[in-house]
């Protein structure tokens, strides 16, 4: 069984109680859930992790370069200024999609700057938790044609 790490930056563990109206009522217990499942389901051993650290969030990543494992990644508020974890980012050695529950282009201007972007297999945002199973498909479809 494949392994996929699922990599949530700031804030992503308050899920459910901060701003449901823009991230939805389902708390991050209910957000691993859904992708451990469906991780399953696709033949995925998937682990889930979540930081308000920029430094873990870099050392994830460099571990998951070194083992080649795929990476889904709401990097949070990193998204939009972090060039450390866009670096480290840019070191993977499997697919690495990029993550959004909102669409960051229909919110404030600072959000619609992505430096993770460009350096990522995919983007896929303004689905609210299905972002993340979107993402697992896609992911599957990238690892079953390469």
């Amino acid at each position: 069984m494949s392994r996929v790490l699922v990599l949530n930056g700031p804030n992503l563990g308050r899920l459910g109680s901060r701003e449901p109206d823009v991230y939805g009522a389902t708390s991050y217990a209910g957000l691993v859930e859904r992708c451990t499942t469906l991780g399953k389901e696709l033949g995925f051993e998937v682990e889930v992790k979540e930081t308000n650290s920029e430094q873990q969030m870099i050392e994830w990543l460099h571990w998951a370069a070194d083992e080649q494992t795929p990476v889904v990644i709401n990097p949070g508020a990193f998204t939009h200024y972090s060039y450390a974890l866009r670096d480290a980012a840019a070191q993977r050695t499997a697919p690495l999609i990029e993550v959004h529950i909102s669409n960051p282009y229909a919110r404030e201007e600072f959000r619609h700057n992505s430096v993770i972007a460009a350096i990522a297999s995919g983007t896929i945002a303004g689905f609210g938790l299905g972002s993340y199973e979107l993402a697992l498909r896609a992911l599957a479809e990238q690892l079953t044609t390469r």
